[in-house]
C-alpha cells in the first residue's frame, strides 16, 4: 500500500498547485513518505494506541520530581522520519535540492498522508508548525536564532518539537481569564501558574505560552507571548512539572498533560501587548492543520470501507454489488474529493496571508479567516460521519478494535473540539460578518466564480444560485434580529456558506473537461441540494460508482 500513489486525485491536485520542479520533487518525496505511512508508521500507530501509549515517569529512584514522558521506540522513529522530510522545516528554510523554500501546500500534503495513519502523530507536528511560525514571524533575532533552527530541524541539528499552551482550568475558550503570571527578576522573566490541557508536554523542546506580566491589564489585552524551553542547557527541567497525563478517548499517541510552571525561564516574543493576537494567528494555522487531519481520517475511513465492501461477500454477492452500498461509497468519495479540493485550492490564499502580510489586503485577511472557520468546522464533522459510515460498512467487525475503524472514530471526535468547537466557529463566522462584512465579500466572490461556469452547467448552477439567494435572505433577517437569534442561526449560516463554496468548487472541477469530474460534480450537487425523501429514479451514485469510487475508465461505445 501507498497512501500517496493510490490517491490519483491528490496527485492531480498538487500538479495544479505546484510549479514543475517543485511538483517533481514533491511527487517523489510524497511517494516515499506515503509508502512509510501505509506501512511501518501505520504498524507503529496501532501499537502505540493499544499497547505503547505515552507514560509519565513522575519521580526517579531518589524521589525527585523528574516529570519525564516515556514514549515507545517506534514513536521516536516516527518523529525522526516525519520531521526529516521537512514537514515543518522546509516551510521556513531552503530545500537543498531545489534551492528554494518549501510551502504550506507541500507541508499539508505530508500532513494529509500522516493523518491517514495517526492524527496523534500529526498533532505534535501541528504544534511545532505553530511554534516555528510564531518564532519566525514575531521573535527578535536573539530568541529566533536560539530556537528556530532546532524547531525547523531536518536532522542537521537536534530537534526541538514545539507546543502551544493556552488552556487553563478556569478559562477554557475564555483565554482572557488566564492567570499564569510572568515575573521579572531583574534579568529576565519567570513563569508561575498552570496550563490544564498541554499537548506534547514532555516531548517539546520549547513551548509558546501566554502569561500575564505584573501590572498588565486583565482580559486578552494583558497577555504576553513567551518562548519557554522545556529544559535548561544542563539538561535539567526549566522550572516545569507535569502533574498528570490526560486519559483521552482518542489520539492517544500524543501526550497531553496538566503542566505547572514554578519559575520557568521565559523569553518574550514580539510586542508584549500583542500576545493574544500572535497566538490567534498560530491558532488559524493550527485550524488548517486540523482540517487536513480531518481530511486524512475521511480518506482512510473511505478506503477501509471500500476495501472491506469489495472483499466481503453476503448472500452470495460482494457488498459492492448492492445499490445501497454503492450509494454510500459514492457519496463518501464525492464529498471527500470535493472537500479536499476545496481546502487545497484555498491554500494559496492562506500562504499569502501567512507569509506576505505587507501585500495582503484587508479583504483577503477577512476571507482567509472566514474560510478557515468554515472548512475547519465542516471537515471535523465529516470526519466523524465518515468514520461512522466505515464502521457501519464493516458491520459487527467495525466495533472490534482489531480493525482500524474504531480508532478512526475515537480520533475523529477530538477534531471537532481542538482549535474550536462548532459553536465557537459559528460565532467566529458571525463575528466576521458583523465586524468586517465578511458575508458581502463571500457573496461577491461566490457570485463571480459561479457566473464563470454558468454557461456550461446552467441546470446544475441553479441550486447554487438559489442557495446564494437563501443566504442573502437569511442574513437580511439576521441583520435586524436579536443577538439570541443571531447566535442561534450562526452554525446554520456557516453550513449554508460551506455548501455554496464546495458546490462552486465542484462546478469549477467539472469545467476542466474531465468526464469523471463532471460526474463527481453531478453527484455532489444532487446530494448537497436535493431532497432526500424524493424518489430517485436516476440513481447517479449507483450508475457512476465504477468511475467515481473504483476509478474504472469507461470506454465509449
Amino acid at each position: 500500500m501507498n497512501f500517496y500513489k493510490e490517491d490519483k486525485q491528490l496527485q492531480e491536485l498538487l500538479k495544479e498547485l505546484l510549479d514543475g520542479d517543485f511538483f517533481q520533487y514533491a511527487d517523489r518525496e510524497l511517494g516515499e513518505f506515503g509508502e512509510k505511512c501505509a506501512g511501518e508508521i501505520d504498524e507503529r500507530a496501532r501499537f502505540t494506541d493499544r499497547e505503547g501509549q505515552p507514560k509519565l515517569i513522575k519521580y526517579n529512584a531518589y524521589g525527585e520530581d523528574i516529570s519525564e514522558i516515556w514514549v515507545n521506540e517506534g514513536y521516536r522513529k516516527t518523529v525522526q522520519q516525519t520531521y526529516n522530510t521537512g514537514i515543518v522545516g522546509f516551510v521556513h528554510k531552503v530545500i537543498p535540492e531545489l534551492q528554494k523554500k518549501g510551502n504550506y501546500i507541500y507541508s499539508y500534503a505530508q500532513g494529509y498522508l500522516l493523518s491517514q495513519t495517526e492524527p496523534g502523530f500529526y498533532c505534535p507536528v501541528t504544534l511545532t508548525m505553530a511554534t516555528a511560525y510564531l518564532l519566525d514571524q514575531y521573535a527578535d533575532d536573539e530568541v529566533k536564532n536560539r530556537f528556530l533552527p532546532h524547531v525547523a530541524s531536518t536532522g542537521e541539528v537536534p530537534l526541538y518539537e514545539g507546543a502551544t499552551f493556552l488552556t487553563e482550568r478556569q478559562g477554557g475558550s475564555d483565554v482572557g481569564a488566564n492567570e499564569t503570571k510572568a515575573v521579572f527578576n531583574g534579568s529576565g522573566y519567570r513563569l508561575f501558574g498552570e496550563k490544564y490541557f498541554a499537548s506534547n508536554a514532555g516531548m517539546c523542546g520549547v513551548a509558546m505560552v501566554l502569561a500575564r506580566k505584573e501590572g498588565a491589564p486583565g482580559g486578552t489585552k494583558g497577555l504576553t507571548l513567551f518562548a519557554v524551553p522545556w529544559r535548561k542547557e544542563d539538561g535539567s527541567l526549566n522550572g516545569i512539572k507535569i502533574r498528570r497525563l490526560k486519559d483521552k478517548l482518542g489520539v492517544r499517541a500524543v501526550p497531553s498533560a496538566e503542566v505547572e510552571f514554578e519559575g520557568a525561564e521565559a523569553f518574550v516574543v514580539g510586542d508584549p501587548a500583542k500576545g493574544f493576537y500572535y497566538m490567534m494567528e498560530a491558532l488559524n494555522l493550527s485550524r488548517v492543520c486540523n482540517t487536513i487531519a480531518s481530511l486524512g481520517i475521511m480518506r482512510r475511513a473511505l478506503q477501509e470501507a471500500k476495501h472491506y465492501a469489495s472483499n466481503r461477500s453476503s448472500f452470495g454477492h460482494k457488498l459492492t454489488d448492492f445499490p445501497m452500498v454503492k450509494d454510500t461509497l459514492s457519496r463518501l468519495a464525492v464529498k471527500h474529493e470535493i472537500e479536499t479540493r476545496t481546502v487545497f485550492k484555498y491554500l494559496p490564499l492562506f500562504e499569502k496571508v501567512m507569509n506576505s502580510r505587507d501585500s495582503v489586503s484587508k479583504e483577503e485577511e477577512v476571507l482567509n479567516r472566514l474560510y478557515i472557520a468554515l472548512l475547519k468546522k465542516e471537515t471535523a464533522e465529516q470526519a466523524i460521519t465518515f468514520s461512522h459510515e466505515a464502521i457501519e460498512m464493516h458491520g459487527g467487525n467495525g466495533y472490534i478494535e482489531d480493525f482500524i475503524v474504531p480508532r478512526l472514530l475515537r480520533d475523529a471526535q477530538v477534531l471537532t473540539v481542538w482549535e474550536g468547537t462548532a459553536n465557537i466557529l459559528g460565532l467566529e463566522v458571525f463575528r466576521l460578518i458583523q465586524k468586517f462584512n465578511a458575508h458581502e465579500l463571500f457573496i461577491m466572490e461566490m457570485t463571480e466564480r459561479l457566473q464563470a461556469v454558468t454557461q456550461n452547467y446552467e441546470g446544475w448552477t441553479t441550486p447554487v444560485e438559489n442557495g446564494i439567494h437563501e443566504l442573502k435572505v437569511l442574513l437580511s433577517f439576521l441583520g435586524k434580529a436579536s443577538s439570541n437569534h443571531q447566535t442561534f442561526h450562526s452554525k446554520k449560516t456557516a453550513k449554508l456558506m460551506v455548501d455554496i463554496l464546495e458546490s462552486i468548487v465542484a462546478l469549477e472541477y467539472a469545467a476542466s473537461g474531465n468526464e469523471r469530474a463532471r460526474k463527481v460534480m453531478e453527484v455532489f450537487i444532487e446530494e448537497t441540494w436535493g431532497e432526500s425523501h424524493i424518489f430517485n429514479d436516476r440513481m447517479r451514485t449507483v450508475e457512476y460508482f465504477g468511475q467515481i469510487v473504483m476509478n474504472h475508465i469507461e470506454i465509449p461505445n
